[in-house]
């Protein structure tokens, strides 16, 4: 079954756990609790931000702040459901003040992501903001550049757009967001139609 195996055979219930019982870096015990991550184990469609806020860590789901809010008001523009995505951190934990994340806290939260992209086997990944674009696609990466371009990774397109969090303190990157959500649930589209098709 897609979204259950990887090497090794860990599940992604295996990686949860392995996840929630980490103390990798510092983060954990400045965390009220670990976010792993919420959605479709069979979701094609993955959405990777940056790292839990206060909300996420005082009810344990990732994107229920006001970040969160926003991001659920545009997949219902888009016509995008929660429940049929799978959403995700850089990092599990919240960082103290809702400051980024330092190298060493992503490298150790690094396999969980590696292993959630490896088990959900995503045909799209969305890079929410500069740190999960930096993470996934260039270290280098300016999301102010390469917003709304794709990439590829072992198969998998690679969109990278603003942070919802940007959008609240820049209500001017709404539009391109937007344009972008369209042209992702485009290839989207696209993409379940090709699938659907090559089961019959």
């Amino acid at each position: 079954m897609r979204g259950t195996e990887k090497e090794g055979h860990m599940t992604l219930g295996q990686l949860e756990a392995e996840c929630l019982d980490c103390n990798k870096c510092a983060l954990r015990a400045g965390a009220k609790q670990v976010i792993f991550g919420e959605g479709s184990p069979d979701a094609r469609l993955m959405f990777v931000g940056e790292g839990p806020g206060r909300h996420e860590d005082d009810l344990g789901k990732p994107f229920v702040g006001a970040a969160g809010v926003l991001l659920d008001k545009i997949f219902k523009a888009s016509g995008l459901k929660r429940e049929e995505v799978y959403i995700t951190n850089v990092v599990k934990c919240r960082p103290p003040g809702n400051r980024m994340p330092t190298a060493k806290e992503i490298r150790a939260c690094g396999d969980y992501l590696k292993g959630q992209i490896q088990l959900v086997k995503p045909s799209i990944i969305v890079c929410l903001g500069a740190l999960a674009t930096k993470t996934l696609i260039n270290p280098q990466a300016r999301i102010t550049r390469i917003r709304g371009e794709w990439f590829e990774r072992n198969g998998i397109k690679i969109l990278p757009t603003f942070h919802p969090a940007a959008l609240l303190r820049d209500p001017g990157k709404k539009r391109p967001v937007w344009e972008d959500f369209k042209e992702l649930v485009r290839v989207y589209r696209d993409i379940s139609v090709e699938q659907m098709d090559l089961k019959w």
